[in-house]
């Protein structure tokens, strides 16, 4: 469940292009999930267990893609308003780190999975839509990844992704309420920061 979540959230950080404002939301997620799967399952380097080449990809094209000051503070819950307006961004920052760390990980471990993209509709006027697809692979059962979506200026990003039900920035809200009780916002931020390193230092080991 933990692979097939980070896989796909994965594959969708991983588009580079500038997404044009009157694209729909459910046009950019089945587009840039085909194309990066695409570039993953001929990527010799990432197959063979790269998580450097995989680390950088995710780094130079994650943030035209995802609102990531939008999933910490949701992820954060209501300590998020106690947080400095530095803290914020070295929050986000800390937590953007992690899961494209996570994300790159998972691409390396990529198998055969075939995604289905259910049906979508949505109003005119809408600004916050959930895209829904259904991941599918051979002797194992399908696993649903719906990824939800804001419109700002400019175009739809994801603030959120939810596997079979369970949300991403919901299914840390719990651990990171422990850190803040324990120690602050600063005290989570360390957390993060050594959790980061220590992903760091095993991607490198493996290099």
């Amino acid at each position: 469940m933990k692979y097939l979540f980070s896989l796909l959230a994965g594959a969708l950080l991983l588009s580079g292009n500038v997404f044009a404002s009157d694209e729909s939301p459910d046009v950019l997620v089945k587009r840039v999930t085909e194309e990066v799967l695409s570039i993953v399952r001929t990527d010799k380097d990432i197959q063979s267990g790269d998580s450097r080449k995989a680390v950088q990809l995710v780094e130079t094209k994650v943030l035209p893609n995802f609102n990531f000051m939008r999933m910490t503070s949701l992820a954060v819950g209501k300590d998020w308003r106690k947080a400095t307006p530095e803290q914020k961004k070295r929050l986000s920052d800390e937590f953007r780190t992690l899961l494209v760390r996570t994300y790159s990980n998972a691409l390396t471990a990529y198998k055969d999975q075939r995604v289905v993209f259910k049906p979508f509709k949505m109003e005119p006027t809408e600004t916050d839509v959930m895209v829904r697809t259904e991941v599918r692979q051979p002797g194992q059962p399908a696993v649903q990844i719906d990824y939800a979506l804001e419109k700002d200026e400019k175009s739809w990003k994801v603030y959120d992704v939810v596997v079979a039900g369970i949300s991403l920035v919901t299914n840390y809200r719990d651990s990171f309420a422990q850190e803040i009780r324990a120690g602050g916002i600063d005290g989570l931020i360390a957390t993060i920061a050594a959790k980061n390193k220590q992903i760091a230092t095993a991607q490198a080991a493996k290099s």
